[in-house]
């Protein structure tokens, strides 16, 4: 019998029959079992009704992306079937639910298992437990110790002890099922390394990265894929005193979190693209009266509500270039579950810093598929607040000349009081300003007031102590491969999978969206025969932004700028590897033809 390193499995039926909580248990099964893990989630806008499926990678070594292939596909309905049997290959397992009579096409290269889960569910206890037979059955063709499977379930049962035990009892006999009718299968999962890791999806890691920065006030209003933040928060913030507020719509919800701003406490909304595109204005609000604010984007299939439960990165002008009027700001994109922790306690450092609002870009992959997370270090955040003034260096202004909140400094970051500090007073509005804080539009103070916003923020992440990138591959390679948030899992499988063919690839992901990393991009795309820029939308919006920015830097330098080309997805699934090795060759093949 043959040991596999990695191993792909699925569930699938319709929404509303357990099809998550069945992939939660083999996951979380699996991650005790010292497996890194990455699940990708397939539902519909709908509560109940629609196809949904589940989709696991388990590995023996970190994996961080979804693929074309299965090894195990459990079908609790012929649509499962029919949707998905085209990513089985040979040696393959297709379980069935005998309920339906499963029609397996001709072309199926899997052996098909058929088992009354429904019958046997009923006849132990009742159908619903149809999902945990099927675990019975998983459980014995991957070779995995039933006896966690049974932790697992004493464990999310635990204050109903009777339902733990029937579960067990059904457990156990899909697993005997599997064993008296399925001949010792072809291959097996190799052990794991017992190491005990977190499992956990970037929304979580998010609100726990909030908590640990010092986050005390969040706004939000529900919305697929980043309601998870909230209710997170909702569970963690009140434990050190924080609130959390369920508003009536996002724009009550990000002015509730300027006003939490101006106050001096640490706030954050988090919304999705409907959302972004809702508190424009108030973004604008917090760039001009410099406020403190740090806004996570969880982005999503658009325009308007688009499709919501579905793979997309199309926010990125509306995150850069959104709110009427000039405005400055910072974008971070993490790319990873571990990213989303510490680049969001990070944000919380540069809002305060910089006195300006800061997105945490993430996408819907990145948000809800849960991942094997190594331990995060609460130790390695820091909480910087910025320039704050004391109430002697109120005083001594106040002495001088008046106070002056928004004074123009060669930096451009102008010290603030928080509310109640003796003679602090000012009028933070949304109306231009004098550096009193008093409305005033003489032309001369304008462009001073415009020009102090604008200079303090640096134009390279690496006078802020970010790096813009994250890079993998040689020093100057011939094909450079470019992208944002969980397309590097994708990008980094077929980075290797190309080297392994002889291919000179590097890759490297942006990691601050603004300022973009210019000069990091500039040094590695100069270097590079060709640039694939990966999007997940339908314009190519990261490729628009690096051929003008960074093929602008290169050309007023002198060098030549790369063959640029722009790779697209926007049909509401995440790249696959396979996808992008594709492109790869195809490109570099019709460059050499040429």
């Amino acid at each position: 019998m043959r040991e596999r390193q990695l191993v792909s499995w699925k569930i699938g039926g319709e929404q509303g029959q357990g099809i998550d909580s069945t992939g939660e248990m083999l996951a979380t099964v699996c991650n005790r079992l010292g497996y890194y893990i990455y699940g990708y989630r397939q539902f519909s806008s709908r509560i109940k009704g629609g196809h949904s499926n589940y989709k696991i990678r388990i590995s023996t070594e970190p994996v961080a992306s979804t693929s074309a292939d299965l090894d195990v596909l459990v079908a609790i309905d012929q649509e499962t079937i029919d949707k998905n049997y085209h990513e089985l290959t040979p040696g393959s397992y297709l379980v069935a639910d005998s309920r339906f009579n499963p029609e397996v096409p001709e072309d199926c290269p899997a052996t098909l298992i058929s088992v009354p889960m429904t019958q046997i569910a009923q006849e132990l206890g009742s159908a619903v437990m149809r999902n945990t037979v099927s675990l019975g059955v998983s459980a014995y063709i991957l070779g995995l110790p039933i006896d966690e499977f049974k932790k697992a379930l004493e464990q999310r049962f635990a204050r109903r002890p009777e339902l733990a035990e029937q579960n067990i009892k059904v457990l156990e006999a899909g697993y005997e099922y599997a064993k008296e009718n399925l001949a010792d299968p072809e291959w097996r999962l190799a052990a794991g390394d017992g190491k005990s890791r977190l499992l956990m999806m970037g929304n979580e890691a998010v609100a726990l990265g909030a908590a640990a920065a010092g986050c005390r006030f969040s706004a939000a209003y529900p919305i697929t894929p980043a309601s998870e933040v909230m209710e997170n928060l909702m569970s963690i913030l009140p434990r050190f005193g924080g609130v959390v507020v369920q508003a009536e719509d996002e724009i009550a919800a990000i002015t509730a979190c300027i006003g939490a701003g101006f106050a001096g406490a640490r706030a954050m909304t988090a919304t999705s693209g409907p959302g972004i595109s809702l508190m424009q204005e108030a973004i604008g609000l917090a760039h001009v009266a410099e406020i403190p604010l740090v806004i996570v984007d969880t982005q999503r299939g658009g325009p308007s509500t688009g499709m919501p439960t579905k793979q997309e990165q199309s926010d990125l002008w509306a995150i850069l270039y959104g709110s009427h009027g000039d405005t400055v700001r910072i974008a971070l994109a993490p790319s990873s579950v571990e990213e989303s922790f510490y680049d969001t306690a990070a944000a919380f450092n540069l809002a305060d810093k910089y006195q300006c609002p800061v997105f945490v870009v993430t996408d819907l992959s990145l948000s809800l598929n849960k991942q094997t997370v190594e331990d995060l270090d609460i130790k390695k955040i820091t909480i910087d607040r910025g320039e704050l003034l004391t109430d002697e260096e109120i005083a001594a202004q106040a002495e001088e000349d008046g106070f002056r909140r928004y004074r123009v400094t060669e930096s451009g970051i102008s010290p603030r009081p928080l509310p109640g500090q003796p003679k602090g007073q000012y009028l933070a509005t949304g109306v231009e300003h004098n550096e009193f804080g008093k409305v005033s539009e003489d032309p001369k103070n304008r462009v001073a007031m415009m020009d102090k916003r604008q200079r303090k923020i640096p134009t390279d992440p690496r006078e802020m102590g970010l790096s813009g990138i994250k890079y993998n591959g040689p020093e100057a390679p011939d094909l450079l491969l470019i992208g944002i948030g969980s397309t590097y899992g994708p990008i980094d499988d077929a980075r290797r999978a190309l080297a392994a063919e002889g291919l000179s690839v590097g890759h490297a992901h942006v990691r601050v969206l603004a300022p973009l990393p210019v000069g990091e991009l500039s040094e590695l795309m100069g270097k590079a025969t060709h640039v694939i820029v990966v999007d997940n939308n339908q314009n190519g919006q990261l490729f628009q932004l690096i051929d003008y920015k960074v093929g602008k830097a290169l050309r007023e330098a002198g060098v030549d700028v790369p063959l640029m080309h722009s790779v697209r997805k926007y049909n509401g699934t995440p790249f696959l590897p396979e996808e992008i090795v594709a492109e790869a060759k195809e490109v570099t093949q019709v460059a050499e033809a040429s």
